[in-house]
């Protein structure tokens, strides 16, 4: 609880996939997932209530941010909360516009989301995660989409979750973002994790060559 998970590696490597996995988009052929003290086991066909439950606890930012087009930025953060967590609709709208107030999008509270630019939406997303109450919050290359321009002030909100004490697991290919504020680097290639631990020692000391790989033109470009 409280960690900020960097995920790096090539495209294709199974980092979205792992994402997909954790909230249940993909169901898992084999093995655990746990959250929160609570396990579930893929060996064995999953009751939906169960799966609901476990999905509730899960936020996710997409890259392309899977707004909808035909509803405003308050509506996109009201509509889980009042048919998935069954708050009224004055609790929820309260929600969202104190959430929308802390990404810097509640004067944006009525527009229509075709209205917004990329960095725009992406702060709308990240509000709409945030109102689900969420123990864990997966962003899945959330800066990936949007113009250069636009980078630093998703990063920047997502640097005050983290400071906040946010659980989040980050698919980036944000280098020295995912050293600065990470607690811990997981390097995946070909599915599987190949080498994980701290920042310092990813970055500084990755003991596996495929890892040394990856890592050596940002490295040569720091250096």
């Amino acid at each position: 609880q409280g960690q900020f998970i960097a995920i790096l590696g090539h495209n294709g490597s199974g980092k979205s996939t792992l994402l997909r996995c954790i909230n249940l988009l993909e169901t898992p052929d084999s093995g655990t997932i746990s959250l929160d003290g609570k396990a579930l086991d893929f060996s064995k066909k999953l009751p939906k209530h169960q799966k609901a439950a476990f999905t509730k606890k899960t936020g996710m930012v997409f890259q392309s941010f899977n707004l909808f087009d035909n509803k405003t930025v308050l509506e996109n953060c009201t509509i889980g909360q009042i048919k998935v967590l069954k708050r009224d609709k004055k609790e929820a709208e309260k929600i969202a516009l104190d959430f929308l107030d802390k990404v810097g999008m509640k004067e944006f509270a009525h527009a229509g989301s075709t209205q917004l630019s990329g960095g725009q939406k992406q702060r709308v997303a990240i509000a709409r995660a945030l109102c689900m109450d969420p123990k864990v919050l997966l962003f899945d290359e959330p800066t990936s989409a949007l113009d250069p321009e636009m980078v630093g002030g998703i990063l920047d909100v997502m640097k005050e979750l983290a400071a906040e004490g946010m659980t989040m697991i980050v698919v980036t290919h944000e280098m020295q973002f995912a050293k600065d504020v990470s607690s811990r680097v997981v390097f995946m290639d070909k599915g599987v994790i190949v080498e994980e631990g701290t920042p310092d020692r990813i970055f500084n000391n990755p003991t596996e060559e495929r890892t040394r790989e990856f890592l050596g033109r940002y490295l040569e470009t720091e250096n």
